[in-house]
């Protein structure tokens, strides 16, 4: 073969390579860019809030409640009429949960915990656990899996607590010397508690009794490095997976309890993400919420969806969150 037309046959090939190689590095690149797309949270309501918290999904219901604590609102989003429906209360409003009995929640305000009627929107004293703590308010909250509520405070540093709650409005302090009571949740053996009082930047693991709600041999399981904020409102997947919101971290992160590390980081256009929930049919969509609160200028022009709600597509299953549960047996 002449060697003149072998050399721009060579050449050709390996111009047509160059092309192929150029293609399928650009392709991986879309991939790429759309996988990293897919982890970002949207933004579904643009609420304005100013410390969103609480994110409760009731699975028999198909709605998200969440609550505005400065806001002194009560919020129940319908994801299928896009609607939102807002009740404002006298008082800042820490947390909340719908009963098991229907009609209404247990909402934890700075003056008690109290029942509210969804249809009245009367409220009916449940108990007032932290009338001794001066100055304090409750935080965060959820229920166990006997359908006992927990709630926490925040306060000065140490001068807050974890109280237990029955149905019958017998209330009993499980965990001193908190400064930020935060997220809570529960394995799916029923087995361990795990637990963030915010500034320690911890999660503990404790030992938990199904049957006497009794707590024991605490253990730091997480500790969340520098960088990335600190740890508020928690949830856990059906792997027994904890799903923590980053205050100050624009995130939520998806952590293993049994190594310590970080597994998977959601990006959320928001500085300070204060919790999050598994929702949906199968309960595999992640509603998120934040807070347009404590950011300087600088931040919240960076920040301008701040205080939204948003979703994620976590990639896993969620488990049914525990209601109130209204029958007295202890």
């Amino acid at each position: 073969m002449d060697r003149k037309i072998m050399s721009i046959r060579i050449k050709k090939l390996r111009h047509f390579s160059y092309c192929l190689l150029f293609f399928v590095f650009s392709w991986g690149c879309s991939i790429e860019r759309k996988e990293t797309k897919d982890m970002d949270a949207r933004l579904l309501w643009d609420a304005k809030a100013m410390l969103g918290e609480g994110a409760f999904w009731h699975h028999g219901e198909k709605r998200l409640y969440w609550v505005d604590i400065e806001g002194k609102k009560l919020h129940i989003f319908d994801p299928i009429a896009r609607a939102d429906r807002a009740f404002l209360l006298d008082e800042k409003i820490g947390t909340v949960v719908p009963l098991d009995s229907g009609g209404g929640a247990v909402v934890a305000l700075k003056n008690g915990i109290h029942k509210l009627d969804l249809e009245t929107e009367k409220l009916r004293l449940l108990v007032h656990p932290a009338a001794h703590e001066a100055g304090n308010r409750y935080n965060d909250g959820k229920c166990d899996p006997a359908g006992r509520l927990w709630v926490g405070t925040i306060g000065e540093t140490g001068s807050a607590a974890l109280y237990r709650i029955n149905a019958a409005g017998k209330s009993k302090m499980m965990i001193d010397s908190v400064t930020i009571s935060n997220g809570i949740v529960w394995s799916k053996d029923n087995m361990t508690m795990y637990y963030i009082d915010t500034p320690t930047k911890t999660v503990v693991a404790y030992s938990y009794d199904v049957k006497t709600g009794e707590i024991s041999k605490p253990k730091v399981v997480v500790t969340v490095p520098e960088g990335m904020g600190s740890p508020d409102g928690m949830a856990i997947d059906a792997e027994d997976k904890l799903w923590i919101g980053h205050w100050g971290g624009a995130c939520v992160a998806r952590w293993d309890p049994i190594t310590g590390n970080m597994m998977r980081k959601i990006e959320v256009p928001a500085l300070n993400v204060t919790s999050c929930a598994f929702g949906g049919e199968n309960l595999d969509i992640l509603y998120i919420t934040t807070a347009s609160i404590g950011m300087n200028a600088e931040e919240t022009a960076k920040y301008p969806l701040s205080g939204g709600l948003f979703v994620a597509d976590p990639g896993v299953a969620g488990v049914k969150s525990y209601l109130f549960k209204t029958s007295v047996d202890e």
